[in-house]
C-alpha cells in the first residue's frame, strides 16, 4: 500500500477536485490522476465519478474514506513514536574497557554520561584490550574503550581519543642514560607479546636488530610499575604512571600508543551507545584545554 496514494485520495475527496488537490499537494494534476488510478486498480473499484469538472465519491470511495483516515492516522502516530524512540537514550549499554583505561581515564567520562543519561543501565566488562576487540567483533559489547591495534582492524571501526606517550622506566637508583642494546641485555618486565603495548615495544627493538626476552611478563601495567620499583627489571609504561620511577633516556625515537573507542560497523549502535561515544569525544585530546562540567 502506497500511503502517498492514500493521502492523495483523501485530498481529492476533501477538495472535490483533482486540480485543487494537485495545488494543495504541490504536484501536477496528471500525478494526482495516476495515484488515484493506482488505488482503483489495487481495489478493483472506481473511487470517484467525474461529472464535468465535478468529482464525487462513489460508494466504494465513500467506504474507503474512514479506512484511509484510520490508516493515515496510524501511520502518523507510528512515525511520532519512532521519532520519539530515536531521541530517547535509555536501555542498557554493554561496554568493554581495559583495566588501565578504566582506572586512569574513564571515571570522568562515566560520571558525565551517567549525569546526562541516568536511564541507561551500564554493563561494563574489564578486559585486556585484545579481548575487548574480540567482544566487539562478536557483538558481545557495543563499544570498547581500549588500546587500539597499531596495525588497524579490518572488521572494526576505531577512533583515537587519547595519545598515550610511553617511556622507559627503571627503579629509582638506575642509570638515567642508556642504549637499546644495553637494555636488551638487562632484566625487564613487559606486557605480554600478544598485547598491543607489548608489540610496540618489541617492534622498537626489532627495528634495531635486537632480540628482547622479558624476564617477567604481565598485562597489568600497575603490577609492572610495582615490579620495576622493587628492582626486578626495567619496563615501558605510560608517562602518566611514572610515579617514583626513574625515566630512562634511550637512544631511540619516542614511543606512544593510541587509546580510543572501537565499534563494529556491521552493527547498528543503540541510542545509548551513540550517546556514550559522543560524550567520550568530549574528553579527547582534541578537547584539551576545554573545561567540561562533570
Amino acid at each position: 500500500m502506497n500511503f502517498h496514494d492514500l493521502a492523495t485520495f483523501m485530498t481529492v475527496a476533501q477538495e472535490a477536485s483533482f486540480s485543487n488537490a494537485a495545488a494543495v499537494l504541490h504536484i501536477t494534476q496528471p500525478a494526482v490522476s495516476k495515484r488515484i488510478q493506482a488505488l482503483e486498480q489495487r481495489f478493483g473499484a472506481q473511487l470517484f465519478d467525474r461529472v464535468g469538472k465535478q468529482v464525487h465519491l462513489t460508494q466504494a470511495g465513500a467506504a474507503l474514506v474512514p479506512q484511509a483516515q484510520l490508516m493515515l492516522a496510524t501511520l502518523a502516530d507510528t512515525e511520532k513514536q519512532l521519532h520519539n524512540l530515536a531521541q530517547n537514550v535509555a536501555g542498557s549499554l554493554t561496554l568493554a574497557t581495559s583495566h588501565h583505561i578504566g582506572l586512569h581515564r574513564l571515571a570522568p567520562v562515566l560520571r558525565r554520561f551517567v549525569s546526562l543519561y541516568p536511564q541507561v543501565q551500564m554493563n561494563i566488562s574489564f578486559e585486556d584490550s585484545e579481548v575487548a576487540h574480540d567482544r566487539v567483533r562478536q557483538g558481545r559489547s557495543e563499544v570498547a574503550v581500549v588500546t587500539l591495534n597499531p596495525e588497524g582492524e579490518q572488521q572494526l571501526q576505531s577512533q583515537v581519543i587519547w595519545q598515550d606517550p610511553l617511556v622507559f622506566v627503571a627503579a629509582p637508583d638506575s642509570p638515567r642514560k642508556v642504549s637499546l642494546a644495553w637494555l636488551a641485555d638487562q632484566p625487564c618486565v613487559l606486557p605480554g607479546a600478544g598485547t598491543f603495548t607489548g608489540r610496540i615495544v618489541l617492534q622498537r627493538f626489532s627495528e634495531q636488530g635486537l632480540l628482547l626476552t622479558p624476564t617477567m611478563s604481565t598485562n597489568y601495567l600497575e603490577t609492572i610499575g610495582m615490579l620495576v620499583n622493587v628492582g626486578l627489571g626495567w619496563s615501558v609504561l605510560p608517562r602518566s604512571m611514572i610515579g617514583e620511577l626513574s625515566v630512562l633516556s634511550v637512544d631511540c625515537a619516542p614511543m606512544s600508543r593510541a587509546l580510543g573507542h572501537v565499534i563494529n560497523p556491521a552493527r547498528t549502535l543503540s541510542n545509548a551507545a551513540s550517546a556514550f561515544v559522543d560524550v567520550l569525544k568530549e574528553f579527547s585530546d582534541d578537547y584539551a584545554g576545554l573545561k567540561l562540567p562533570i
